[in-house]
């Protein structure tokens, strides 16, 4: 943003410069011109930057699209054409165990969801419902995409990964919601006394509690409880920095090298990572150790280890080697 700014949009700038505009705004018409060319981008800010101190935030984005638009037609109807092709829906987290989930739609799609949902929060709101507008489009955003009742919860599956503790008495330990991420023990709890029905799977941690450990299979595709406990245990993608959802539940170590369909030989991939895996120079080793834990070497020849999240309730031991010696003494003595 700043390399744009100094070099190419003089005039947003000079009001940035000025104080007359936040660097927030600075930086949505920064964005909102990032694929045009640098003539273009300069078009734009002559025509805007004049304007930016009387304008919002929305309104200034709004300005710095229409410009575009107008100098890149063809650009922008090319653009069109390929975001349609990567339409989806995401979800992440929110603060106070809140998640954000998220449709990314045609622009006609995406109005036309969010006018029925209005629609039906007005027509309850008419006839005496006490939420507010906005809560009653969450609620009916929910009901219409689960068929289910928001006052009822989720009648659907969803993993959630406590200690025992956690589950059936008062302890602390975060518990962990597969493809959300932790969340406090009492909303765990709560979940879990919530819903209409539950059912518990026994996920058993080794003896140093840094691992889960499962059974293994005779099969070659990872199935069933097997399945399930590999998603469980891995969370999300185990690429190192990917964090993507899992998609493909992978042989660590190929089946025609000799690779086991077992939770040892396991991991939770994203489909892109799974793919780029049985690209050339990509290689994927189990080293000895606990369960879970993945040597990649790259085909530049760097080396990562990717390790399965911790378990709910381990923690790892913090203290220094001279702590770590001080405390076999006293134990010695």
């Amino acid at each position: 943003m700043a390399t744009a700014l100094v070099h190419e949009m003089p005039g947003t700038l000079a009001a940035l410069t000025l104080g007359d505009i936040s660097e927030f705004r600075a930086m949505l018409v920064v964005k909102e011109t990032a694929v045009l060319t640098k003539e273009h981008r300069r078009r734009v800010d002559a025509e805007l930057a004049p304007r930016l101190g009387s304008l919002g935030d929305h309104r200034a984005a709004a300005e710095a699209r229409k410009i575009g638009y107008r100098l890149d037609p063809g650009s922008v109807l090319r653009r069109t054409r390929g975001a349609r092709q990567d339409r989806g829906v995401g979800l992440r987290p929110a603060p106070d165990t809140m998640s954000y989930l998220t449709g990314f739609l045609p622009v006609e799609q995406g109005v036309a969801c969010k006018v029925a949902l209005e629609k039906r929060a007005d027509s309850l709101r008419g006839q005496g419902d006490q939420r507010t507008r906005g809560q009653i489009m969450a609620d009916t955003l929910f009901e219409r995409l689960t068929g289910e009742s928001a006052a009822d919860g989720p009648g659907v599956e969803i993993q959630l990964v406590m200690n025992d503790k956690t589950l059936l008495g008062d302890d602390h330990e975060p518990a962990r919601l597969a493809g959300f991420g932790p969340i406090p023990a009492a909303t765990a709890r709560e979940i879990v006394r919530g819903a209409d029905r539950a059912w518990v799977r026994r996920l058993f941690a080794a003896p140093d509690g840094a691992s889960l450990v499962a059974m293994d299979s005779a099969h070659r595709v990872f199935t069933g409880g097997l399945r399930r406990f590999l998603i469980a245990r891995d969370d999300v993608c185990r690429s190192p920095w990917c964090d993507a959802p899992i998609r493909h539940v992978d042989h660590v170590v190929p089946v025609a090298d000799g690779g086991e369909t077992s939770a040892t030989n396991g991991q939770g991939l994203c489909e892109a990572c799974n793919y780029a895996k049985s690209a050339s120079g990509w290689r994927a080793e189990r080293p000895p150790g606990p369960d879970g834990v993945v040597e990649i070497t790259t085909p530049t020849g760097h080396h990562y280890r990717s390790r399965a999240p911790d378990p709910p309730g381990f923690r790892v031991d913090t203290f220094s080697a001279g702590e770590q010696r001080l405390k076999a003494v006293l134990a010695a003595a």
